[in-house]
């Protein structure tokens, strides 16, 4: 299946928007950086709110825009098979839920790829369906939005910085319902995000924006792996992993997990074994050592090759990658260890995780 290829050039006095991206045609890909980086702009440059007069925009194969030297075509907003979520779910005050989500069904096909039904069921909203907007909490307000964003039957969905708005509770409320999207639905998402947490628990795919450029885009866990990238997460620098609840310890309440590379004990999140999960590794919770250890509280040792080493935010840290079988993996430590432990390129280590976070 073809995906998204995206070529934007547009700019006015403080700031440009230069990108060119080839992305995939399924799972969520995270548009990910700091305020001011671009991704709103990009995002709404492939809503069609915005038009780069130097613009190229395919998706699944379809022309949303060229402004090629061969013509100009351009697909208008409510001409393009999309849903966008927006920080706010800007709801009609005098429909009720269902009112709201019923309101943009005239532009769905025949053809739908989602039910209203289904976008009821998947968002958990059913119980809300009287209601008006004013009567709604603001994640639930939220919800009902990207329901109303799923009625419309859409080919690309767009979600920019959904959570923004919430408080961590509600935060924790809808990233379930998030995460049952991305299971069950094969509609391709664009979800613009600063929340390292957010972008851990549920992007395939990351572009790391900065200044109006995509400085780095790829699969998540190989590119959170890169030492070479002027992302700056400071304390949550490290990899996400993809694995397998193969073990549960009831009486500790403990889970053992395999992945590509060898196998974690974490906390018990009541998933059955064989279901799958990610876990978070951050690279301040990775220590290293030349032998393995014994008789000490970390349970989590596992044989390492260092793959390369660069310089950290502060010049007594070093940042380390490295490889834990097929899985890489980030360590940081001062720069006095890595010259004491006579740590290169190459070299068999041991490394122990004292925390492991269990994300999905």
């Amino acid at each position: 299946m073809s995906g998204i290829q995206a070529c934007f050039k547009l700019g006015w006095p403080g700031f440009t928007l230069d990108v060119d991206l080839d992305l995939p045609a399924r799972g969520v890909t995270a548009l990910f950086g700091h305020s001011g980086s671009g991704k709103t702009t990009l995002l709404r440059c492939v809503a069609g709110l915005e038009r780069a007069p130097q613009g190229q925009l395919t998706v699944h194969g379809e022309v949303w825009q060229d402004d090629g030297k061969s013509g100009r075509h351009w697909l208008p907003t409510h001409q393009r098979p999309l849903g966008y979520v927006f920080q706010e779910a800007s709801l009609f005050p005098h429909l009720t839920v269902l009112g709201n989500l019923r309101y943009g069904l005239k532009r769905t096909s025949d053809a739908q790829r989602v039910s209203l039904d289904q976008a009821i069921t998947l968002l958990g909203i059913d119980p809300l369906l009287a209601r008006k907007p004013d009567q709604l909490s603001g994640g639930e307000r939220q919800r009902v939005g990207m329901a109303r964003a799923l009625a419309l039957s859409p080919r690309l969905l767009l979600m920019d910085e959904p959570l923004a708005a919430l408080d961590l509770k509600r935060k924790e409320e809808i990233l379930p319902y998030l995460e049952r999207l991305h299971a069950e639905l094969d509609i391709p998402v664009l979800y613009v995000s600063h929340s390292p947490d957010e972008v851990a628990r549920l992007a395939d795919h990351i572009v790391v924006m900065e200044a109006g450029r995509a400085v780095a885009a790829g699969p998540l866990t190989d590119t959170l792996a890169r030492l070479d990238l002027p992302i700056q997460l400071g304390e949550d620098v490290g990899v996400v992993l993809d694995a397998v609840v193969v073990e549960r310890d009831l009486a500790w309440h403990l889970a053992r997990v395999e992945f590509q590379g060898g196998s974690l004990w974490v906390r018990d999140g009541g998933h059955a074994v064989g279901h799958r999960v990610r876990v978070r590794i951050l690279a301040r919770d990775v220590s290293i050592a030349l032998e393995k250890v014994d008789g000490i509280s970390i349970q989590n040792c596992l044989s390492a090759t260092v793959e390369d080493m660069a310089g950290d935010h502060h010049p007594a840290l070093s940042l380390m990658r490295l490889k834990v079988g097929a899985s890489p993996l980030l360590a940081r430590l001062t720069q006095r260890s890595a010259a004491g432990l006579g740590l290169a390129p190459g070299k068999a280590v041991w490394v122990q995780i004292k925390a492991v976070a269990l994300i999905g």
